[in-house]
């Protein structure tokens, strides 16, 4: 069973459906005794950082997340539920964030591109992994985004993507994953990813 955490934002249910498409049996919940009791979780969310910070908190689930992640449970967190692992936030302000991947969530530089990212932009391999398996060097998917995120070990990141800087578009800290991208609106490649999470990620 996987947990796809409703927290108030989030594009839940095209990532229940895609989920359930790739063979995972997935349930929608904002049930915090399911984040301790779930094989596999996913933290999606479409929004600003502070919003979802709020919505996990008054969900009671920001205790529940810190102790599955140290308990090996797999998380993945796409798009704002990625930034949502990090340490912090600069987005309107500074924010503290979950603090299970260390790093920070930082703005795009200044520069001739348009802000936030929105659509499609490749994938570049930074190190081997069983969630991005059958992806191929410069596949693309779907981007929707202000800000991005900088691990403090550069060793966490899976692979990163080129917008105004190189940026960290997949991230890994043992049974801990994130997305940049959606997933779910990524098509082909998008599936796979998902599908690897379901089969070959355990904690």
């Amino acid at each position: 069973m996987i947990a796809i955490l409703n927290y108030g934002l989030g594009n839940l249910h095209s990532v229940l459906k895609a989920v359930d498409f790739v063979g995972g049996d997935g349930y929608l919940t904002d049930d915090p005794s399911a984040i301790v009791n779930a094989e596999k979780i996913i933290l999606p969310g479409v929004g600003a950082f502070a919003d979802g910070i709020l919505g996990l908190k008054s969900r009671e689930m920001i205790v529940p997340l810190q102790r599955a992640a140290r308990n090996g449970i797999p998380i993945l967190g796409i798009c704002l539920g990625m930034q949502l692992l990090f340490s912090s936030s600069e987005e309107n302000g500074l924010h503290a964030g979950l603090d299970i991947i260390k790093g920070k969530v930082l703005k795009f530089p200044d520069s001739e591109l348009k802000v936030p990212q929105i659509g499609w932009n490749q994938l570049e391999e930074i190190v081997r992994s069983d969630l991005m398996a059958g992806v191929q060097e410069g596949d693309y998917v779907y981007f929707n985004h202000g800000y991005y995120c900088q691990p403090d070990n550069p060793g966490a990141i899976l692979t990163k993507t080129e917008y105004g800087t190189n940026f960290a578009s997949s991230v890994r800290v043992d049974n801990v994953l994130g997305v940049q991208f959606h997933p779910e609106k990524s098509q082909r490649v998008g599936l796979r990813i998902l599908r690897n999470f379901v089969e070959k990620i355990n904690g």
